[in-house]
């Protein structure tokens, strides 16, 4: 009878563990996973930029005057020891707006120069150079830019460069129209009278 007992007991046991870690074989158990999982983004490091001015031209970098934007340690190590450039504040953009505003008026002051210059010389009446003649229309040697410009020096009193001369051939007498450019924006179309020299026998 107690060998009965001890084998009810040993079963009883055996079921009752098969119960608690086997259960359901269609579902398992389920234990907490306790490993917490982390997302690390690595943030770049920030580019220090610089905004500056150049005082002369740069190769690959820009020309006198342009503002640009740089890096920090490009400006620092090269650009400003080598003194090619220097920081924009807001006193040199003020400063830099006021050469601007001079430069504008001065090129305003010499282009009105210029037109009222080109007025004078296309109203004066045409600049008279005489020459030796030849055959018919002919006339010894032709008319110069310098020619041109001594005439207008004698009668106006007005230096002028020969270089903004552009004069057509002028072999025969007759009337012809120069050009002188005075100004990139204002041309002067100037007359220019050839005639013989009368000969005193």
């Amino acid at each position: 009878m107690a060998s009965a007992l001890s084998s009810l007991s040993s079963t009883s046991s055996s079921l009752f563990l098969q119960h608690t870690f086997t259960g359901n074989s269609k579902a398992p158990t389920q234990f907490p996973n306790k490993t917490a999982r982390f997302l690390v983004f690595a943030q770049k490091k920030a580019k220090k930029i610089r905004k500056i001015i150049l005082k002369e031209d740069v190769a690959n970098v820009g020309k006198q005057g342009q503002l640009l934007d740089v890096r920090a340690g490009f400006f620092r190590n090269y650009l400003f020891p080598m003194g090619k450039a220097q920081l924009v504040t807001p006193q040199l953009l003020k400063e830099m707006k006021i050469e601007e505003e001079r430069i504008e008026a001065e090129k305003r002051r010499v282009k009105e120069e210029a037109q009222q210059l080109a007025l004078i010389f296309e109203t004066v009446g045409a600049f008279k150079v005489k020459r030796k003649g030849g055959k018919g229309k002919q006339i010894f040697g032709s008319v110069t830019a310098q020619d041109l410009v001594d005439i207008i020096k004698a009668q106006l009193q007005r230096e002028v460069d020969k270089r903004i001369v552009d004069l057509p051939e002028i072999r025969e007498t007759g009337e012809y129209i120069a050009e002188l450019k005075l100004h990139p924006e204002v041309t002067a179309r100037v007359r220019t009278s050839s005639f013989r020299q009368s000969v005193v026998l």
